[in-house]
């Protein structure tokens, strides 16, 4: 096949399985929940419940498209699919096993960080075209935190980059060969590594920093208009995200498809990998209360901010002390 058509087809086989394991996260999420609360969860439709999220899906396509009268209706109608795409695209540069992935640019992370940033572009078109207070508050509320957050992020991500010296996913995973993980790097690799999962989870909105969709006050927050498939995609686009950042982390800190057993094994282990960091932040999710808005600004510019400026810092003379610059 030709380079053209080989990308068309690994696009398309990547892009099926995604949407196949976004249904059944929601599945996995939802178990997870009901073991820690002594529930049973989704369990009637199909064994197990195993059917649960082929129903939801039916679901929603038959559910009425409702718009509202007075909503600005072409950013109403084009604000789920804004949203989704940039969160369907960071999966184009992760690479799930040597040769396997779309595009291992040279700048991945880069490409990565760059276009799941975008997502605040369609979060705030829904809130602003549903002509709703509780949606467009939601909305500034969403756009201020990510933002905030943004930067421990990127920085906490760097440090992977700076020890490998490479801002190519595929390299950053073979600088952790042979065990050499860089959560076990002394200190910086913890630090870092906890630094991610906190902006990972308030980039997400997830509990505690889901103040943009606290029930008490502002419903369902930026989305509460949108209904049927609309709903759906924007719900899609979420789960897209943060299965991403799961990917994402195994790759910086876990060393991502490297683990016992023959190298085809290599997908599994970049499976389970993003699957245990999307469980840790879903155990954190149902673990801890929702914290107020002042006080999620506070810990990203006054703590975790300069903390994880002066990681990089620390990083970056530990990367000189070993090449022996000093």
């Amino acid at each position: 096949m030709t380079p053209v058509l080989t990308s068309v087809v690994m696009s398309a086989a990547i892009l099926g399985a995604l949407v196949g394991l976004l249904a059944y996260v929601t599945l996995l999420e939802r178990k997870f929940a009901a073991r820690m609360q002594s529930r049973v969860g989704p369990y009637r439709v199909g064994p197990h419940g195993l059917l649960q999220p082929i129903a939801d899906g039916v679901k929603l396509l038959l559910k009425e498209n409702l718009v509202p009268e007075s909503a600005d209706r072409p950013v109403f109608h084009l604000a789920p699919v804004v949203f989704l795409v940039p969160c369907l695209l960071i999966f184009a540069t992760i690479p799930f096993a040597p040769a396997i992935g779309v595009a291992d640019l040279n700048t991945g992370l880069l490409f990565f960080l760059a276009i799941s940033s975008m997502e605040i572009v369609g979060l705030f078109m829904a809130g602003w075209g549903s002509n709703n207070k509780y949606a467009l508050l939601s909305a500034m509320r969403a756009v201020n935190q990510i933002i905030s957050y943004d930067l421990p992020f990127i920085f906490s991500a760097l440090v992977p980059v700076m020890l490998a010296g490479s801002l190519k996913l595929s390299d950053i995973a073979a600088a952790q060969a042979g065990g050499a993980w860089f959560i076990f790097y002394p200190v910086i690799g913890q630090l870092a590594f906890v630094a991610f999962m906190v902006s990972t989870l308030a980039a997400e909105n997830r509990v505690p920093f889901d103040i943009l969709e606290a029930e008490s006050e502002l419903v369902a927050g930026f989305r509460v208009e949108y209904s049927g498939m609309k709903f759906a995609l924007i719900q899609l686009g979420e789960y897209a995200h943060i299965i991403g950042s799961s990917f994402l982390g195994s790759i910086l800190f876990l060393g991502a498809w490297a683990g016992p057993g023959p190298e085809y094994l290599g997908p599994i282990w970049m499976l389970l990998k993003a699957m245990f960091l999307f469980l840790a932040l879903t155990w954190i999710r149902w673990s801890f209360v929702r914290i107020r808005v002042d006080q999620i600004l506070t810990l990203s510019w006054k703590f975790l901010l300069p903390a994880t400026l002066t990681l990089l810092v620390a990083t970056s003379f530990v990367v000189v002390w070993r090449a022996g610059g000093f």
